[in-house]
């Protein structure tokens, strides 16, 4: 197969975001729901998941951008298939991530030669109000006192969003390496700047004890965040 295959009418072409990382591909497109149809899956020889027309899109529209990175990174065109506990089977020689929302979806995919693990979480910025109101579930102490000290209340609403995205990001990238549950109060936001971030691990799992830090980059995209972070692979 190649990429002239069939395209979905649901689906707008493909964005290629700027490289977040060394050696992987990281492409996003918009989709409307109201315009999948069933026979989707079939024509674009990928199989297809139960669930409503929401659910449906959003599974296939973010498989598509897999399949996008895959053939960019390893040459090979075909879409991961799901776990029976709902995580991303990639193929040999390739390690990713799928995030959508609110009609957009997004994938990375990278050399499992330089990286063990990947998360990407893809999240539109929340409204000052209601980030404000989840940010006490969101944020540990320290991020509530550095939210506090914004004095620009769209500033406080990103930082909730971000943070937000990248905890997700970093329990994605995890959870395949440790099958270990985290939470929100897990994680802090150390730093972020100019599109790079830092996210300090709370809690001891499997093969990262705590007080690690992890490396995360961020990019605004017209009202949406798209965070990653990455778990390097270990030296051969």
């Amino acid at each position: 197969m190649g990429l002239a295959e069939f395209h979905p009418a649901f689906c707008q072409p493909f964005e290629r975001y700027p490289p977040l990382l060394q050696a992987c591909a990281c492409y996003g497109l918009r989709f409307n729901p109201a315009l999948f149809e069933q026979t989707d899956f079939t024509r674009c020889d990928i199989a297809p998941v139960t669930g409503n027309a929401k659910r449906q899109s959003e599974y296939l529209a973010g498989r598509l951008c897999a399949r996008q990175g895959l053939f960019e990174v390893i040459g090979e065109y075909q879409a991961p298939p799901r776990s029976s506990g709902g995580m991303p089977l990639w193929p040999h020689g390739a390690r990713g991530s799928i995030s959508h929302s609110h009609g957009r979806a997004a994938a990375v995919v990278g050399p499992a030669s330089r990286w063990r693990a990947l998360g990407l979480d893809l999240e539109p910025c929340l409204p000052v109000a209601r980030a404000l109101r989840l940010a006490p579930s969101i944020l540990t102490p320290s991020e509530r006192a550095h939210l506090a000290a914004l004095t620009s209340a769209k500033e406080q609403a990103f930082f909730v969003t971000l943070s937000f995205s990248l905890k997700e990001s970093l329990f994605k990238a995890l959870y395949p390496l440790c099958l270990t549950r985290f939470y929100f109060q897990h994680a802090q936001i150390v730093d972020y700047r100019q599109g790079k971030a830092t996210v300090r691990l709370l809690c001891d799992l499997p093969g990262f004890a705590a007080q690690s830090l992890l490396s995360g980059q961020f990019l605004r995209q017209d009202q949406f965040v798209l965070t990653l972070v990455a778990i390097a692979a270990e030296p051969a």
